[in-house]
């Protein structure tokens, strides 16, 4: 029964696409970030779908598509360098089997972010878009949200709906997104145009956020708490009665640590000291070794280069309780460890060149929407729109660089989909001013005769 529905579900996009063709796009969105093939028990599992959906995209798009106005931005060409800059490293790769394995996704990945600018219009896409991808994320956050209130969840164990534990199913991944998406959240309950603005969005909106604020509990992820605490920051940034924000978030801190489970206060307490957790201790030690390897590596090991490390790592451990207890000094040895950092994911597979591509792309995108933000700050009402929405993809991109401190982030096609809506509202105000301009100029030469 659960197969029929995802069939019916994605036969009846397919269906609307006939007439909306955007819908496509919208049913390749879904089903690259919820997976439904995973999740389905034979019907879908052996159909290629994602390919079908994109394929049905791009031909639908050069088929009727507008195309006046489109531009390549360079953020899209910086992307298509890197793109072929990945590709390029595959003849050299350390683990060749690996290395292609990865280059599997990350190149759809880098194609459709590619491609997602050019069809995102209108506002009522960049809409629809943000509305797709919160719905899609939306539907294994509630998941985990309700089996942590439930259970109270539990580092590697919470089970968000398939036990493959990649994508968006990776604990630690939905935290980063999760928190990374409540600024979105808080733009589309405002100004979203497809369903009624009552109190029945509204209420779904709260408790959608509220479930992302619970995932990181119930998957242990001390990178959702560091999330959280950026988010705290960042919509300080806008808030216009900040005292009583700060008294608000205060009181509510107080109120919600009571409630916590011990696992995850005692989780959290590593952070303070990687020294004494062995998981925390050996990034810091991965990081060093990638730091050393693209020394004599500058172009990189290929995908799946840190299959290679092998680390001698020292765990502090109090024999005792209290704070002057002895330590004592465990040494472990640990090989072929991940990244667990985007930065050094992409250092250590794309060397420099591959480095630079992505650190570009992502400062450029926060640039970017620095300008639109202060260049929208006083528009008339119409478009505040785009002050906010600038707003929010930032404080979202903030929150990926962060996460991604610790998380291996650097090709998750979620926050790819971001980039791309960056773009496309980047094109679109330029295309608005350009319009602006123009009416200004003729109402000039019409004064002036």
């Amino acid at each position: 029964m659960r197969d029929l529905a995802f069939v019916g579900f994605l036969a009846l996009l397919l269906g609307f696409g006939l007439k909306r063709p955007f819908i496509i796009v919208l049913g390749y969105v879904y089903i690259d970030l919820v997976s439904p093939q995973r999740l389905s028990y034979h019907l879908l599992s052996s159909v290629p779908i994602s390919l079908i959906f994109f394929a049905a995209a791009l031909l639908a798009w050069i088929a009727v598509d507008p195309k006046d106005g489109t531009r390549f931005s360079v953020r899209q060409l910086l992307m298509t360098l890197l793109l072929g800059w990945a590709g390029w490293t595959l003849k050299d790769s350390d683990f060749p089997l690996d290395a292609a394995e990865k280059w599997d996704w990350v190149w759809k990945t880098l194609v459709f972010a590619i491609f997602l600018p050019l069809t995102l219009r209108t506002k009522l896409r960049m809409e629809a878009l943000l509305i797709f991808m919160i719905l899609g994320a939306g539907s294994i956050i509630i998941t985990g949200g309700i089996k942590t209130l439930g259970s109270g969840g539990g580092y590697g164990v919470l089970n968000l709906g398939v036990t493959n534990n990649a994508g968006l199913y990776e604990g630690s991944t939905i935290s980063a997104v999760a928190i990374a998406m409540i600024p979105l959240i808080l733009w589309t309950m405002k100004y979203q145009t497809i369903f009624p603005q009552d109190w029945k969005v509204k209420a779904f909106g709260w408790a959608l956020i509220f479930a992302c604020l619970l995932i990181p509990i119930g998957t242990e992820a001390r990178t959702g708490l560091v999330c959280i605490a950026v988010l705290a920051v960042l919509l300080l940034r806008d808030s216009k009665r900040r005292i009583l924000y700060l008294g608000l978030l205060a009181a509510a801190g107080a109120a919600a640590v009571p409630l916590l489970p011990d696992s995850f206060t005692k989780r959290m307490d590593t952070i303070q000291g990687y020294e004494e957790d062995q998981s925390a201790n050996t990034r810091v030690m991965v990081w060093a070794w990638t730091w050393e390897f693209v020394k004599d590596n500058p172009s990189g090991g290929g995908f799946g280069a840190y299959r290679q490390n092998r680390l001698m790592v020292d765990t502090r451990v109090p024999t005792e309780a209290g704070a002057a207890a002895p330590v004592e000094v465990l040494k472990t040895v640990d090989a072929g460890r991940a990244w667990h950092s985007s930065y050094f994911e992409v250092l250590g597979e794309l060397g420099w060149p591959g480095f630079i591509l992505w650190a570009l792309l992502n400062l450029i995108g926060l640039v970017r929407m620095e300008m639109l933000r202060w260049r929208y700050a006083k528009a008339p009402p119409e478009d505040r729109w785009i002050w906010q929405l600038a707003a929010a993809l930032q404080a979202a991109h903030v929150i990926y660089l962060v996460g991604s401190l610790f998380l291996s982030l650097a090709f998750q096609s979620f926050f790819y989909m971001w980039f791309g809506l960056q773009i496309a509202l980047d094109s679109y105000a330029a295309r608005q001013r350009k319009a602006a301009a123009g009416v200004g100029w003729r109402a000039k030469v019409a004064t002036s005769s």
